[in-house]
Parts: C-alpha cells; structure tokens; sequence
C-alpha cells in the first residue's frame, strides 16, 4: 500500500477528519515558526481526541521538529503521545539513531550528489521496519523547511523511492497526487497546503479527494516488490 500522511494538523476537527478518510499517519509541527505550528498543549488534546475516537485504528502520530535537541523531542513524543518524529532541519545522523526507532530524516537535496549524500547519512538510522518511512524528500526552498506548495524534483524522488521507503512530499494536491504515485511509486505520500483552505486549516473534501486519489493510483498500478524498498540496493 502507499501510505498517506496528512500534515500540519491544528485542529481536532480535521485531525478526525483525515482519521475518517484514512490517513495512515497525522503530523503535527512543533516548530513556531512555521505557520502551521500547533502548540503542545493543543496536540496533547488532539491526540488524546483521535486515540480515544479510533483507539487500535488510529493514524500514527508525528510530530515534525526543526532543530531541537534530542533529549527535548524525547520528551515531547512522550508528552504529547507521538509516534514517530520527523526531523526536518540540519540534524546528523546521530540524532536519528538517538531517537531510534521514532525517528526520520526530512532532506530537500537539489542534486544527485547530494541525495546520495542524504541516502548514505540517514537511510539505515530508521530500523527495518516496512511499517517506517526511512526518508522524506521535501522541495527545496531558501527560505522555508516545508509547506511551500512546491514540488520536490520528481527524477531526484524517483531515484531515492527505488532505494529506501520514502515519504513524498513538496507540491502534492488531490489533481496530480494519483500521477505522483504512479510515476514515484514512494512507501507514502506527504500532504499539507495542498488540502488546505488557508494554512493550518484544512478543506475536508480536499483531504478525502486526495486520499482516494491515492488509492485509486494504487489500486491501477501493478503490485511491486517490497524487497528492495526494504533493504535498499548498494550505492
């Protein structure tokens, strides 16, 4: 299957909206700077919304974090009920596996020599698990980490989804998801502005177009091997 992440969540109105349409995984931006920033105290009440309305059939929760110590995204997947935390700043390598095994690497690589950089220094930090994305790739921006309506380099994607389980993200909508995944092929698709009505708010109709688009992408595609996904060719 390919997974669907709806991020930037702030509301439990359209956590449990995209729970309802099926996202496999709901994210929640602890970084203040971004607009779409959900204080702590707001994402404890929300995941204690969503895990009490769907208990074993809950999306997994995570938290996405630009540049926080170790110790202090620890404590906050612990404090708010996360699952998974999605690092999306500078952090090394050593970070993820001190997270281990909550934790992956978000890169926005704008070359060849540089998603091979990304693959090499974070793919094996996430443990062997087909349930965990390894990798997000992100478009780049000078400016802004994330939520920019752009698109990550599609040959780049490719490239990096034929040698680890990847989540997509950069640019994605309810009209060119199903393309995405049938020309990508990643473990999972990343969606935030692209369902939005305004940033941090979401469109519900949106947020069920894009995940039946991905599923019907799915549904028409021939059923790959997981094998390689999994454990990744030699560089």
């Amino acid at each position: 299957m390919t997974y669907v992440k709806i991020c930037g969540i702030t509301t439990v109105e359209d956590a449990c909206t995209a729970a309802e349409a099926g996202a496999d995984l709901l994210g929640f931006i602890l970084y203040h700077k971004s607009p779409r920033y959900v204080p702590s105290e707001a994402a404890v009440l929300i995941a204690g919304v969503v895990r009490g309305a769907y208990g074993a059939q809950s999306p997994r929760l995570v938290g996405v974090f630009v540049n926080e110590p170790a110790a202090r995204i620890r404590a906050l997947l612990d404090a708010i009920g996360l699952d998974l935390a999605q690092l999306h700043g500078d952090e090394p390598p050593a970070t993820i596996r001190q997270l281990a095994p909550q934790a992956f690497k978000a890169v926005r690589p704008r070359t060849q020599e540089q998603a091979q950089s990304a693959l090499a220094d974070y793919r094996d930090t996430v443990p062997d698990d087909v349930r965990l994305p390894q990798l997000l790739v992100d478009a780049y921006h000078p400016q802004q980490l994330g939520g920019t309506g752009h698109s990550a380099d599609p040959g780049l994607a490719c490239w990096l989804a034929r040698r680890t389980r990847l989540l997509l993200a950069g640019g994605l909508t309810p009209e060119n998801v199903g393309s995405a995944v049938e020309q990508i092929r990643p473990w999972g698709v990343d969606v935030s502005s692209g369902v939005e009505l305004r940033p941090g708010i979401k469109d519900p109709a949106r947020i069920r177009a894009f995940i039946q688009a991905v599923r019907a992408a799915q549904a028409s595609s021939p059923q790959r091997s997981r094998e390689s996904a999994t454990r990744g060719p030699t560089l």
